[in-house]
């Protein structure tokens, strides 16, 4: 009887150790920024553990902060056999541990799955290109204890009531097919409900933006700059635009969204986080906007969601590049491992 969804092993000879093979751009590349955004992330997990009373919150902290640890220990020890320098990252600077509460426990959990989402992008999009076995095994553990973390994440949050339930639609009883360019529609005349993905990809994308939205009113409390409190403002309006945009294709097709969470956040202005720190996180997570919404436009059928994500783009470009600017104008955006620069080599030969 055939054993379906069974891989047969393959053993290929090699007279050489996947393990002696130099690092390649794509696994250098991989660990750097999966070291970086850790190390950023040990520093707000160690602060949310200062101000935790939930239990179950408690844990889920704690288990993130360990995932952490053993990631930014894993590519320690590869960087280090590699005679790579370790990147600098955020340290023990970049988080002042005994600032005031700025978040209630419930905004904890809904910032993890946020930031879980992020990292399981940047895991999946690794793990293809990976061909040292040392590092891909690495990357595989990334996403397999990210998904059982995020499977606690859910578990919480949907036994403690703190998110909408995506939207059930109706199970089709026969397969149908798309009879005209009708399907496209979306400005004029009937324009058709949404299908599943376009709803799931609008969920997704309300949820990331409602947490991203909470976290940016509570960064432009505390930002010590003028310049960066002007940043997280702007940010935070670019947002609250695009939820009330795909929040309207929700409740036009009759269907729930996710909640905004303001709320959670305390009055405290008091930073428990460098500006630095603050920027870089945001100008990394909606750099994953991109991605995501980048994802969204690959499923949709109708002309006005298309639209709407493109504008989103537009919009969300621009806000990187100013933050981007900012951290290059203080000194803090850290450089990448890069390509031999030839023409420079030349230059300095003259």
């Amino acid at each position: 009887m055939e054993n379906k969804g069974h891989l047969e092993e393959i053993h290929i000879s090699s007279p050489k150790s996947n393990l002696d093979e130099k690092l390649t751009a794509a696994e250098l590349g991989k660990l750097w920024a999966s070291y970086i955004g850790n190390s950023m992330s040990k520093c707000i997990l160690r602060y949310f553990l200062k101000h935790v009373d939930d239990e179950d919150i408690r844990i889920v902290v704690q288990n993130a902060l360990n995932l952490c640890n053993d990631f930014i220990s894993t590519i320690e020890d590869i960087f280090h056999k590699e005679g790579c320098a370790i990147p600098v990252g955020f340290t023990e600077d970049d988080v002042n541990l005994d600032a005031p509460r700025l978040f209630e426990d419930e905004f904890y959990v809904h910032y993890l799955k946020y930031t879980a989402k992020a990292g399981m992008s940047i895991y999946g999009v690794a793990i293809p290109l990976m061909l040292r076995t040392d590092v891909k095994d690495f990357f595989i553990h990334c996403i397999e204890r990210t998904i059982a973390l995020l499977g606690q994440l859910n578990e919480i949050l949907w036994k403690k009531g703190f998110i909408v339930k995506i939207p059930i639609i109706p199970i089709p009883e026969r397969v149908d097919f798309v009879k005209d360019e009708d399907f496209l529609k979306g400005f004029f005349g009937d324009v058709r409900p949404l299908h599943a993905l376009e709803i799931t990809h609008l969920y997704d994308n309300i949820e990331n933006n409602t947490t991203s939205k909470a976290l940016l009113t509570a960064f432009g409390q505390v930002a010590k700059m003028e310049k960066a409190r002007k940043f997280f403002l702007k940010g935070e309006e670019i947002t609250a635009k695009s939820i009330e945009r795909y929040m309207r294709q929700l409740h036009n097709n009759d269907l729930p969204s996710p909640s905004l969470l303001d709320h959670l956040v305390t009055k405290s202005t008091i930073a428990p986080f460098s500006d630095k720190l603050m920027i870089f996180h945001k100008v990394d997570m909606f750099s994953m906007k991109i991605r995501a919404f980048g994802n969204s436009l690959a499923v949709n059928g109708r002309r006005d969601i298309g639209l709407m994500y493109l504008k989103s783009l537009t919009n969300i470009s621009l806000f990187v590049e100013d933050g981007a600017n900012m951290l290059i104008e203080h000194g803090w955006m850290e450089q990448p491992p890069d390509a031999v620069d030839r023409q420079s080599l030349c230059k300095d030969r003259r």
